[in-house]
């Protein structure tokens, strides 16, 4: 894939490892947070005993003493990232902002104006409102701050574990996450979300039909993307090994009925990925509209 001739985008934010989140004050049991003025006197009542104020906080907490908060240091301008590590991040930036391409001027013939998501570059594990972040977890989108997390250390796994290697195969599993976001932006999710309030005993197979649908957006993403002969011979069959390595019955190796489905099996995601790759048109992707997607 000639990615390196995509447009780099400016809503990709790498914040390498150690946690994330937080906010003012410090957390305790329940959800609850310390104010200033209280931490003050913490602090003042802790010198005067010569007792360490995050132990005197662990105590009000009902547990043992509390270990100090990691401090995240900005890197020094002499440290320079590892070539690899550089050269992942330019390919993660340059999809991310060919997707921002495609899906504004998508969004513009529908008459609607596309509101592109970050993107949470992330090692080991971080801290998102959707809960952590992990390698466990895999890439995921959060319509809570509308941001995908991304560690990439997923695509080494994609290419070892799920043996789908290959730049677009990475790249699909970019714009299927910003599927989501095109998903939350149209009001798919809300739809989504309301529908299993109504009966969540059909959670599953919805799920099903909304990943399947982005699996079709990635897949309208890639149409745009053949088009502008950014693909190399061999790109294509790339995302379709990779869209068939991640169905549930692969991942499970059959271990799961049907009905336990939430991300569609192989077969399924490789026909909505071809659907999208063949049309470039996200009418076509209404999986919610058909009888057995």
């Amino acid at each position: 894939m000639r990615w390196g001739d995509m447009r780099p985008s400016d809503n990709v934010e790498d914040v390498g490892s150690g946690g994330g989140g937080g906010g003012g004050g410090f957390p305790l049991g329940g959800g609850m947070r310390l104010g200033g003025g209280a931490i003050i006197l913490i602090v003042i009542v802790s010198l005067l005993f010569g007792v360490n104020p995050l132990s005197i906080l662990g105590m009000m907490e009902g547990g043992g003493p509390v270990a100090p908060p990691q401090t995240q240091y900005a890197p020094q301008p002499a440290s320079r990232p590892a070539p690899a590590a550089t050269a992942q991040n330019d390919f993660v930036r340059r999809v991310v902002g060919d997707t921002e391409d495609v899906w504004t001027a998508l969004f513009k013939q529908m008459g609607s104006r596309y509101e592109p998501p970050k993107l949470v570059s992330y090692r080991d594990t971080w801290r998102s409102p959707c809960g952590m972040a992990s390698d466990a977890t895999g890439p995921f989108y959060c319509p809570v701050d509308q941001k995908v997390y991304l560690d990439t250390a997923f695509f080494q796994e994609l290419s070892q574990r799920f043996g789908a290697p290959g730049d677009f195969a990475n790249a699909y599993v970019i714009a299927h996450e910003i599927g989501h976001h095109v998903q939350n932006q149209l009001g798919t999710m809300q739809k989504f979300d309301s529908a299993v309030a109504r009966n969540p005993r059909e959670r599953n197979a919805l799920s099903v039909r909304l990943e399947l649908q982005a699996d079709c957006y990635a897949g309208v993403w890639g149409y745009y993307a053949a088009k502008r002969n950014l693909l190399e011979p061999g790109d294509v069959e790339e995302g379709l090994k990779a869209a068939s390595a991640v169905g549930d019955d692969k991942i499970s190796h059959g271990r799961l009925m049907p009905d336990a489905f939430t991300h569609g099996s192989a077969a399924q995601r490789t026909y909505w990925f071809k659907q999208g790759m063949s049309s470039g048109d996200p009418r076509t992707c209404n999986t919610f509209a058909t009888n057995s997607p």
